[in-house]
């Protein structure tokens, strides 16, 4: 019976297949192994050996404790008003009338005692809601941030400042409540499965979720520099807000509710560990078990958003450490992540308040750079190979392999000129030329949309250069530039992702989920800040190295570890992101806006003179791309056939992996981190091209194609405001992520 409690899968032995443990709907409780914590209790029966391990977990909670309390004494001795321990003491303690003191009573009563309070129910909270969502879908990657119902939060904060111009705590609530209810949904729903899906599948739906709502964020607030300005401080996430006790007063009893339903659920989490029907066998109900979890995470971290702004990987990092200390009892496991949570954002309060004297680091920051290698260390940990973390990614071209031997594959063309010749695929042939064509109408009603009374007639011949001089003036010179910037962006980025996908096998390895678009970005805002001018397009390609670089090295390399490059990625790209909003806080106002419009990726002010490089660059790049795609089909079945074959497996991964990192960094150079885009490129391309081939010219045209699209209807979506094209790819890719995901599930080879 001392197994009741455990909130993991079952353990696999020799003779067992790892797996989820919701693979099997009458799963039995889970065998007596190894777990993350250390060895079970004693499997011979002694009675000593689960007493010594409660013995243990139960110190472990007291000395958590105690570091908490010495952490919250800390916060109250830190800080502004050259107010030292003695007097907070003085003050705490009303010895000598301290607390007649207005100077001490502002400080300490006002400010960091409110302060210190608010950061442990804070990191209490987000710790409680990542321990419980990592119990309820037994996956140890589940946590508020990476699931994308901070960004739903955030979404229903930035509504209700922007469209109503909400305020007050309570306002912050109710908003932050609805984003966080629909983004949870959402994230559970699509991951289906009695165990909430498997850990890859629940990660990148998150991601494509919390995408999604950081798009529509970013619509709100992109055209109004006002509610831009509140939310570059408060996106950061950080206490400096926090004076009296009015807001704390505010929103405690929502978050004693988050707590009490939390608790209230430790039991049946312990039995819903056994599997479904057991569970429904010991008197309760997995439904509503679910949907109490999902309650008690949804109150928490909108109360915890709505205080503090939006933290990621706290709960992430609770929920491990806490699993990793006291074992995975579900009630012991909940107490030690509030604990732990509360002393880590506690903790890292007093280093902002600190490291960067006599200004304050964005609390979020410090948390991230603690949280993204903890989420290394989890994929990297052997409880992954059980979840199918580190498992090979399964081989795109296997299901297209099948269409062709089951039916008479269509002949390819040979062009012959005297001793020369040339085998032209039909299939990616025509689907070439009809891409090229929609390339050439995107162009043109790209040209045609704004402000002014030109028809499509009139728009075509000025793109040629006929008709009016006016109207050729205009198509041409302040419209085509643009539209050019535009096409080579959109080619690069589609090559680029075509190549990370083929070499990865894996179509979800993108340029944005592998940390080179965040990587770019943060490189270039850095030579803005180092040279004091914009435009240097060759940071773009060398923070986009250095990204991949990190991310291949510490994943273990692209096409040898699947899944995990991607969570790496997700760790990157949080890492980078931190240090983007860092930089773009530290600016005045009017550059900030204009930089943010960038990071969000756009075409306005974009000519040929920019597009130059990359046009450059493609000019090199592409034919190098073709040949190197022979040879990285090859890759395609195994590296033992490849060498058979000729080819040295190392040499072309190398090759293509600095092929795509330039691409990318191209392209954001041009038109900043346009996302969603190498995705979607490359699955389109590859569906009108078919299997046999890896469709590299066929990338770049539907990239083009689609940059071109986006960048048109953000123009005229909004009568009078321009969104930027990089926020309508990120608003449609993130559905287009969840339907990749969805297919996968369906066809899963």
């Amino acid at each position: 019976m001392s197994q009741v409690g455990a909130a993991e899968p079952p353990r696999t032995g020799p003779d067992t297949v790892p797996g989820p443990a919701s693979d099997a709907p009458n799963s039995a409780p889970a065998p007596r192994g190894s777990s993350p914590a250390g060895p079970d209790p004693d499997p011979s029966g002694s009675p000593d050996a689960p007493r010594t391990g409660s013995r243990t977990a139960w110190l472990t909670v007291g000395g958590v404790l105690a570091a908490l309390l010495a952490l919250a004494a800390l916060s109250l001795c830190v800080g502004a008003g050259e107010v030292g321990p003695a007097r907070v003491l003085d003050y705490l303690l009303d010895r000598g009338g301290a607390r007649a003191d207005s100077r001490l009573a502002l400080v300490v009563g006002d400010l960091r005692l409110p302060r210190t309070l608010t950061a442990l129910l804070v990191g209490g909270a987000l710790g409680v809601a990542g321990a419980q969502l990592q119990s309820v879908t037994r996956n140890p990657l589940a946590e508020t941030g990476l699931l994308g119902v901070n960004a739903g939060a955030s979404l229903g904060v930035v509504l209700g400042i922007a469209v109503l111009g909400v305020q007050s705590s309570f306002g912050y609530l109710a908003f932050a409540f609805g984003g966080a209810v629909l983004a949870s949904g959402i994230v559970l729903a699509f991951s289906g499965g009695r165990a909430g899906g498997s850990p890859m599948r629940l990660v990148l739906g998150g991601s494509a979720v919390g995408a999604t709502f950081g798009g529509l964020t970013g619509v709100l607030i992109v055209n109004s520099p006002e509610a831009y300005d509140r939310y570059r401080v408060w996106v950061l996430g950080s206490l400096a807000g926090v004076e009296g006790w009015t807001t704390l007063r505010q929103l405690a009893p929502v978050l004693g509710a988050g707590f009490l339903v939390a608790a209230a659920t430790t039991r049946p989490l312990a039995a819903l560990a056994l599997g479904d029907d057991l569970a429904r066998g010991l008197g309760h109900r997995p439904g509503a078990t679910r949907a109490a979890v999902a309650t008690a995470a949804t109150l928490l971290t909108a109360s915890a958003v709505a205080l503090a702004g939006p933290i990621s990987f706290l709960g992430l990092l609770a929920g491990f450490l806490a699993r990793a200390a006291a074992g995975p009892r579900v009630g012991r496991l909940t107490l030690l992540a509030g604990l732990v949570g509360a002393a880590v954002l506690t903790g890292a309060d007093v280093l902002a308040r600190v490291v960067a004297r006599p200004f304050e680091a964005p609390v979020s920051v410090i948390v991230a750079l603690i949280g993204a290698p903890t989420l290394i260390a989890i994929v990297r940990s052997r409880r992954m190979a059980a979840l199918g973390m580190t498992d090979t990614a399964p081989t795109e071209s296997s299901p297209g392999r099948r269409e062709e031997t089951a039916g008479t594959p269509r002949p390819d063309v040979v062009l012959r000129r005297g001793a020369l010749s040339v085998l032209l695929p039909r299939r990616s042939a025509l689907a070439a030329l009809g891409l090229a064509g929609v390339l050439l109408a995107a162009v043109v009603v790209s040209a045609h949309a704004g402000q002014s009374d030109l028809d499509l007639g009139r728009t075509f011949r000025a793109v040629f250069g006929y008709g009016d001089r006016l109207d050729v003036l205009l198509v041409q010179k302040f419209r085509l530039g643009r539209i050019v910037a535009g096409i080579a962006a959109g080619a690069a980025l589609g090559l680029a992702g075509c190549l990370t996908q083929t070499l990865a096998r894996n179509r979800l390895a993108t340029p944005e989920l592998l940390g080179v678009n965040d990587g770019a970005t943060a490189a270039v805002l850095i030579s803005v800040t180092a040279s004091g001018a914009f435009g240097a397009w060759w940071a773009g390609p060398l923070g986009a190295l250095a990204a991949v670089a990190v991310v291949t090295v510490v994943s273990g390399g692209l096409g040898a570890r699947g899944y995990r490059v991607l969570v790496v990625g997700l760790a990157m790209s949080a890492l980078a992101s931190a240090v983007i909003q860092v930089a773009m806080a530290r600016r005045s106002l009017n550059s900030a806006g204009s930089l943010y419009v960038w990071t969000s990726g756009s075409l306005n002010g974009r000519d040929y003179e920019v597009a130059t490089p990359v046009l450059v660059g493609l000019a090199v790049l592409v034919p190098l791309a073709l040949v190197a795609a022979r040879r990285l089909a090859v890759l395609r079945f195994d590296d033992n056939v490849a060498s058979s074959l000729g080819v040295d497996p190392g040499r072309v991964r190398l090759a293509c992996l600095l092929l795509a990192v330039a691409l990318a960094g191209l392209a954001v150079g041009v038109c900043g981190p346009v996302g969603f885009v190498a995705l979607a490129a490359p699955v389109i391309a590859g569906r009108l091209a078919g299997p046999a081939r890896v469709p590299v010219l066929g990338s770049a045209l539907v990239g083009a194609v689609l940059i071109v699209l986006a960048d048109t209807l953000g123009r005229v979506l909004i009568d009078g405001v321009e969104i930027p094209v990089g926020i309508v790819t990120t608003v449609l890719g993130g559905p287009f992520l969840l339907w990749v995901l969805l297919g996968r599930r369906s066809n899963p080879a």
